[in-house]
């Protein structure tokens, strides 16, 4: 099913995967309330639907939305509380970059009303889909929601040094089993790259949201240090240097690690039933 700017593919096996933050589109009665269109796309997790698009010959189902996480942030809870309270993060529709640099012109931030319809426009339609897909692996059996995410290897107002490569969130073991958990960080360990669970990134809402282990419902985040598939840009970042080109070489040995830890994902919910 493909709705301008909302694609899902059903797959027929016990996996869901989120792209909540590889769309780039900008609606054209917003654009020119941003500030430039290369930072209302800065943020962007670059690449990540082509480099998954391997999990459909797994039977995967993958919802994506094409939208840019500045218009809203699918991943963010709707109420606008903070998913990591005390520490810098973005709102549901973000008002600058996670360099801190405003996305908006003087006066054109959206109010209340504003994040009101685009919530109802972009945000409720997303997740309408998510659950729909849900719901219907779900009738056969256990299911894992697998949200799929990267960033920049450094972005110092988010986190300190240079991001592990691998970073595995289930929210304080809470979004799903620990055997889920287990596996991918086993899968993950096979590449000799670094990792870490639940460090910087435990989840966002769409994993805190949807996982309910007690229910079948095993939901689990997997953010990337983009280094793995593309440059990391010099610094300062510039509309010459970032994005970076997707690199299918370097891009070659991750996708064989994300293999990897899709067929955990897969085998551990084939495992429940």
């Amino acid at each position: 099913m493909t709705r301008d700017w909302l694609t899902v593919h059903e797959g027929s096996g016990p996996l869901v995967i989120g792209l909540p933050h590889t769309g780039t589109e900008i609606p054209d009665v917003l654009m020119a309330r941003f500030r430039s269109p290369w930072l209302a796309r800065k943020d962007a997790d670059w690449w990540v639907d082509r480099l998954y698009d391997f999990a459909v010959d797994l039977g995967a189902t993958l919802v994506r939305t094409a939208v840019s996480r500045s218009v809203i942030d699918v991943n963010r809870d709707p109420s606008g509380v903070s998913l990591y309270p005390g520490m810098t993060t973005t709102g549901l529709c973000p008002v600058e970059t996670f360099d801190g640099e405003p996305l908006y012109r003087a006066g054109e931030a959206p109010d209340a009303a504003e994040i009101a319809e685009r919530r109802a426009t972009w945000f409720d339609p997303y997740h309408a889909q998510l659950k729909a897909q849900i719901d219907r692996l779900r009738a056969r059996g256990p299911v894992v929601l697998y949200d799929a995410h990267s960033i920049r290897s450094v972005v110092p107002r988010l986190f300190a040094g240079e991001l592990p490569q691998f970073n595995i969130g289930d929210n304080d073991g809470t979004t799903c089993a620990p055997e889920l958990t287990q596996a991918v960080e086993a899968a993950c360990a096979i590449s000799g790259s670094s990792l870490i669970v639940n460090g910087r990134f435990k989840g966002g809402w769409t994993t805190r949201h949807y996982g309910r282990p007690h229910l079948g419902v095993h939901a689990i985040q997997m953010e990337l240090a983009d280094r793995g598939y593309m440059g990391d840009p010099a610094s300062p970042l510039s509309p010459d240097n970032w994005p970076s080109p997707y690199e299918p070489e370097r891009a070659e040995a991750m996708r064989r690690n994300l293999h990897r830890v899709l067929t955990a994902c897969i085998a551990f919910a084939e495992s429940q039933t």
